[in-house]
């Protein structure tokens, strides 16, 4: 895959998982706030999708950051020319339960943001992901790699890590619908 179409392919994601938050997060207070047997509540996830969002942006800004310094004095082309995309590694990370991963506490809910914040967030997160690729259109982001521990991936670019990001979203999607389908159970059973 060249730099251009996973980047074109990323910017899809990105725009692709947004339009599936969007139902989420208009979905009535009765079920977002349904508190499933086992996990969290929607809202709750959606929480916890911003707030994990937070963290991989600190590491996305401080990587497009060095990536761009490092692109000054090097051949980006020569770079470029030689790099293998395999965004397919990270495919896996949005199939919930694909792996067993214990989140930092860090990462975890705490109920302090209402529905509008949080949906407020989400296109702000998703909106920077969008602009930073726009600000690394060359393969620029190919040159600065930090470690992610997740499934021990090892070290990934600037354009892996906000493919992450969104397949940590898209991971979320397939949770939430199993407390939908929970909290329609539950609603028959009354």
């Amino acid at each position: 895959m060249s730099v251009k179409k996973a980047i074109h392919h990323i910017d899809n994601e990105l725009t692709r998982t947004l339009n599936d938050y969007y139902s989420w997060l208009d979905v009535h207070s009765d079920l977002l706030r349904f508190r499933p047997k086992v996990g969290w509540s929607i809202e709750q996830i959606l929480e916890h999708v911003t707030l994990t969002n937070y963290f991989l942006l600190i590491l996305i800004r401080k990587g497009k950051k060095k990536a761009l310094d490092l692109a000054i004095p090097i051949n980006l082309d020569h770079a470029v020319s030689n790099y293998v995309y395999n965004l397919g590694e990270l495919d896996l990370i949005d199939k919930h339960k694909s792996f067993v991963w214990i989140r930092p506490e860090h990462m975890e809910p705490i109920g302090d943001k209402s529905i509008s914040e949080i949906k407020s967030l989400m296109e702000e997160q998703i909106n920077e992901c969008k602009e930073i690729l726009k600000e690394l259109p060359n393969g620029e982001g190919i040159l600065f790699q930090t470690t992610m521990t997740v499934i021990n991936l090892g070290k990934i670019d600037v354009y892996q890590y906000i493919y992450f990001l969104c397949q940590h979203a898209k991971r979320h999607i397939s949770q939430m619908e199993r407390v939908r389908d929970e909290f329609s159970n539950f609603k028959i059973a009354e």
